[in-house]
């Protein structure tokens, strides 16, 4: 569907633009966006809200994220008639906000967990994918809403525990144990170097047609009371693998097998290889996107698309 369709329809009959808040634990899918014959957190969603609408329905993300990747606070949109809108409730004494919520998270359990209870999979399997997928809200997009070209800015953690004191084995699935101390200060001082709008092109695996521009507005790193160490990273946007590549060079900082400066050097030089680390996907979570006031919503939309279209933006 396309993503100018209006928030609000029109009297011959226009579209409802729906906006749908969740999170997911990314460890048992293959990223964000449909693959054929692998469970994916966008493929999941789709088949939910094809039972509940009985017709196809696309969805459009804030962020994408990665194969193992999580999100706490991932925004979608989708387009629905006014009958379609009108009917979630089925009669039921539910709103429709109410009404797609409800069976949204009904949905999603069951056909998740569905062709593991068909093989007879282990039930703790089974238990892994109960609950990987929480809807938190709907609701009515204000007019000119995108969840993706709306968005003022994304912001990602990452945890790291390089002491034995932060290694808890309840968290492991969301930290990565590294195998001694990182000096924060030097990670600190490298990361301020690449603050700003910058061509983040050694940091990203470029995607046809897209470009490699981001304005990182927050990269910093935070000595929890645990000991655990936090990366937290806010950009306007982010690229394909920007965050784990750019946590992945300052942790070569940190153990002091680069120096400091050496991630400015590396993005003045704009060109992808070997030397860039890849940090390992299960830490990342995307926490937070960031929207303008509703009356705004359209503007930003525009912006945001037409500096998208300008060459080497």
């Amino acid at each position: 569907m396309s993503n100018d369709r209006p928030a609000v329809p029109s009297q011959d009959g226009g579209l409802f633009r729906v906006r749908m808040d969740l999170s997911y634990d990314g460890a048992p899918f293959y990223g964000w966006a449909c693959q054929d014959g692998l469970p994916t957190v966008q493929g999941s969603l789709e088949a939910a809200l094809e039972v509940l609408i009985r017709r196809p329905v696309r969805l459009t993300v804030a962020g994408r994220t990665d194969s193992g990747v999580h999100a706490r606070g991932q925004v979608v949109h989708f387009d629905l008639t006014g009958p379609e809108w009108a009917g979630l409730p089925r009669g039921a004494a539910l709103t429709p906000e109410e009404a797609l919520i409800r069976r949204m998270r009904g949905i999603l359990n069951k056909d998740l967990t569905m062709p593991l209870r068909k093989a007879k999979a282990p039930k703790r399997a089974i238990h892994a994918m109960e609950g990987a997928i929480a809807v938190h809200s709907a609701s009515l997009a204000p007019e000119g809403f995108d969840a993706r070209f709306s968005a003022l800015w994304r912001r990602y953690s990452y945890r790291i525990a390089d002491r034995e004191a932060g290694r808890d084995p309840l968290t492991r699935a969301v930290t990565l144990w590294h195998d001694f101390s990182l000096d924060e200060h030097r990670m600190n001082a490298a990361a301020d170097t690449v603050l700003g709008v910058r061509d983040f092109l050694s940091f990203c695996k470029p995607r046809t047609g897209a470009t490699t521009v981001r304005e990182l507005q927050e990269f910093s790193f935070l000595r929890r009371p645990d000991g655990v160490m936090e990366a937290h990273l806010r950009a306007d946007a982010f690229c394909h693998n920007m965050v784990r590549s750019l946590v992945g060079g300052a942790i070569l900082v940190g153990a002091g097998d680069r120096s400091p400066e050496w991630l400015a050097t590396r993005l003045q030089a704009r060109v992808r290889d070997s030397k860039s680390l890849l940090a390992p996907p299960h830490p990342l979570i995307l926490e937070e996107v960031r929207y303008p006031p509703e009356d705004e919503m359209q503007l930003r939309a525009d912006n945001t698309r037409a500096r998208r279209a300008i060459p080497g933006f």
